[in-house]
Formats: structure tokens, C-alpha cells, sequence
């Protein structure tokens, strides 16, 4: 008996490798250089294709498109790559592209992630891990999304652009800038509403740290700070905390700039 189960209408590639525990539905087409691990799941009507590497027990639904080359208009054929992690969730017609050469030749997808349906995920993105896109959510090529961050649906994201780690944002949403980690957006185009407190507390963050964060906010928008004195402020709140840390190198690595907050930062209403 196999090792792996292949259903009898699918077309499987000599080259690909099957891990233990694999199973492939019917009519899938499965060609190129791919390796799949360990008791991942592939459901019925699915391509996988190009330089595709899926880790350990993944479940991708039927009509799913892995591995095809970036819709972009430099690219001319090179040996780019798909890397998909492991525990993922992937749902029915999600699409996601490789890399290209000027994105370092590879797009990136990390572990424990759910990618409703229809969702796109464009050449050269880097997706963390536990991550939540919802149906039909639309990553444009280079977009980073960072750990525990949730997309609404129907929400496109602009190239280049970057969403931190626990942050949110609102279905049918344009995001052309990036969301702050913790952070709390919607609208078109995104802008920032204050924190994601409900995540935050979710994730087991202390009061303390969320009332530090708070005031992180407070100074990035705060419009008597000039732009390139917010990390000098910041660096005052608590030297020694993470997550004061992690916005400080989210804030000096933006090349697009963040989404302006929709709130006076001294109101109420934002704290």
C-alpha cells in the first residue's frame, strides 16, 4: 500500500515528491519541481506548479492555483520559488504567485495561516504566521503582513506595502500605506482608528503593555511631532519593551509611510 494517495483522475509530475500521509482528490494537475509534506491535503480541481515547496499538514481546498508565475510584467521566466509552511488552511480558488528576481525569488507563507476563499496573494509577499485572510482579500506584490495580523474581505492592499504584527483591518478596505503593529484600520483609503484592543487582550497582553502602546500611538500621531523626532519620543517611553521596540524598527523600515489616524490622537474617542 502507498504511502501517499493519489486519486485516479489527478495528473502528477514524475519529478514532484509526495510525502507520508499526502492525499490528492481528482482532476488535479500537479507539475514542476513541488514538494509536499507530510499529510497535507489537497482537495479536488487543484494546479500546483513551478518551484513549489509545502511543508506538514496543510488542507488546500478545491480549485486552488499554487506556485504560477507573477503577474508582472518584468518577469521573463526565472527560477523563482513558492515556500508554504506548515498547518496552513488554504480555501477554495485562492491563487497565490511566485517570486520574482527582485524580490529575492521567493514568496513566502509562514505557518498556522487561514486564507478564505478567492483571496490573491501576489508574487514576493512574505506572510507570517497565524494570520487570518478573509474571502477574497487581495495582497499586491511585496506586501509583508506580520504574525497574528487579520484581513478583512474584499480588502486590497497596495505593493510595497507592510500590516504589523496584531493588527486588523476592516473588510472592503484600499490599504496604499502601512498599518502599524497593534493597530486598528479600515477604510479607502485605510486609515487608522487607534488600537486593536480586542486582539491585544486575546493575545494576553498585560494592561501595562497595552497602556504603553497607547501612548506609543499617541506620540506617532500626534501632529506637534515632527516626523523625524517620533523615534527619539518613542525610545523614552521604555527602553526595555518589546513591543515599544518593534515599532520603533517598523517605523524606520517604511518606505510607503504610515496610514494617517482618522482621530484627533489628544480625544478620548482614540484612547
Amino acid at each position: 500500500m502507498s504511502e501517499y494517495f493519489i486519486h485516479k483522475t489527478s495528473i502528477i509530475s514524475p519529478e514532484v515528491k509526495l510525502s507520508k500521509g499526502v492525499e490528492i482528490g481528482p482532476n488535479c494537475v500537479i507539475e514542476g519541481n513541488i514538494e509536499i509534506g507530510e499529510n497535507t491535503k489537497i482537495g479536488p480541481f487543484c494546479h500546483i506548479t513551478g518551484n513549489t515547496k509545502i511543508g506538514k499538514n496543510n488542507k488546500i481546498y478545491s480549485h486552488s492555483v499554487l506556485g504560477t508565475a507573477p503577474q508582472d510584467l518584468k518577469y521573463k521566466g526565472e527560477p523563482t520559488k513558492l515556500v508554504i509552511g506548515d498547518n496552513n488552511t488554504i480555501r477554495e480558488f485562492v491563487t497565490i504567485n511566485r517570486g520574482t528576481i527582485s524580490g529575492n525569488g521567493v514568496t513566502k507563507i509562514g505557518n498556522n495561516n487561514l486564507i478564505m476563499a478567492y483571496s490573491h496573494i501576489a508574487h514576493d509577499c512574505i506572510i507570517g504566521n497565524n494570520v487570518v485572510l478573509a474571502n477574497a482579500a487581495t495582497l499586491a506584490g511585496h506586501v509583508q503582513v506580520e504574525d497574528f495580523a487579520i484581513i478583512g474581505g474584499l480588502t486590497a492592499f497596495h505593493q510595497f506595502t507592510r500590516m504589523g504584527q496584531y493588527a486588523i483591518v476592516g473588510g472592503a478596505s484600499a490599504v496604499a500605506q502601512d498599518i502599524l503593529p497593534y493597530g486598528m484600520a479600515a477604510g479607502n483609503r485605510a486609515r487608522h482608528y487607534g488600537l486593536n484592543i480586542v486582539g491585544l487582550k486575546r493575545h494576553n497582553f498585560s494592561k501595562e503593555s497595552i497602556r504603553l502602546i497607547k501612548k506609543a500611538f499617541r506620540i506617532i500621531f500626534n501632529p506637534k511631532i515632527p516626523n523625524d523626532e517620533v523615534i527619539e519620543h518613542l525610545k523614552k517611553l521604555d527602553e526595555n519593551s518589546e513591543h515599544i521596540q518593534h515599532l520603533i524598527e517598523f517605523l524606520k523600515n517604511s518606505n510607503r509611510g504610515i496610514c494617517r489616524s482618522i482621530v484627533d490622537t489628544r480625544s478620548r474617542e482614540y484612547i
